[in-house]
C-alpha cells in the first residue's frame, strides 16, 4: 500500500510531515518535490481538453443551454 504525507521544507532543508508519521525500520520512501506558487493544472490541461471540446459534435450536445 502506498501512503502520501505531506510536508515542508524547514530553513535548514529538512523534510518536516505537517503530521506524526511513523514508519518501519526499513521502510522506502519516494520524495516529490513540488513548486511552491505550484502550477494552474487547469491551464496545463487546456490545450488537451480544448481538442476535445471544440468539435462540432460538443457544440450540439450543449445547444439547449446555450439560449442568449
Amino acid at each position: 500500500m502506498h501512503t502520501t504525507i505531506e510536508g515542508d521544507v524547514d530553513d535548514q532543508g529538512n523534510i518536516r510531515p505537517r503530521e506524526p508519521v511513523t514508519l518501519a525500520p526499513g521502510s522506502r520512501v519516494l520524495v516529490t518535490v513540488l513548486d511552491p506558487a505550484g502550477p494552474d493544472t487547469a491551464l496545463l490541461s487546456e490545450a488537451a481538453l480544448a481538442e476535445d471540446w471544440q468539435r462540432p459534435e460538443e457544440d450540439a450536445a450543449w445547444s439547449r443551454l446555450n439560449r442568449e
